[in-house]
């Protein structure tokens, strides 16, 4: 377990890096410049405490699986959001005012990313079965 919780913490890093990059370099820096933030490997590694999960539903329809990973992504993200900001008073992830942020810890309209990326983990997770860690 403790080895998948470093592989699902490794990995989350490096999509929010790619993620936050292809925005700035969206926006027009072409520095092409990503981030992250340590709170986040610890959140990001908690994924294997979501394989039980999704051994429940793997043969579920993909739309309700995905639904349910933007569910649960939700949930963790604005738990751990206001977990964070009120131990140390900000949230690193401040959506701020952004249009569609609840309460700046979560964001609406990334419900897309997150149906693909729960989708993703399923994947990540089988592959990790497979080669048996």
């Amino acid at each position: 377990m403790l080895i998948r919780f470093f592989i699902y913490g490794l990995l989350g890093w490096c999509v929010e890096i790619f993620w936050t990059g292809m925005g700035s370099l969206l926006s027009g820096d072409r520095r092409f410049r990503g981030y992250t933030y340590l709170w986040m490997f610890p959140i990001y590694g908690a994924a294997v405490f979501l394989e039980r999960l999704h051994d429940l539903m793997i043969h579920w329809p993909v739309l309700i699986r995905g639904g349910v990973w933007v569910a649960v992504i939700y949930f963790i993200e604005y738990t751990s959001g206001k977990i964070i900001k009120s131990a140390i008073g900000i949230c690193p992830w401040d959506y701020g005012n952004v249009k569609y942020a609840v309460q700046g810890v979560i964001r609406l309209d990334y419900a897309p990313a997150w149906f693909v990326a729960g989708l993703l983990f399923e994947r990540i997770h089988l592959i990790l079965d497979r080669i048996l860690l």
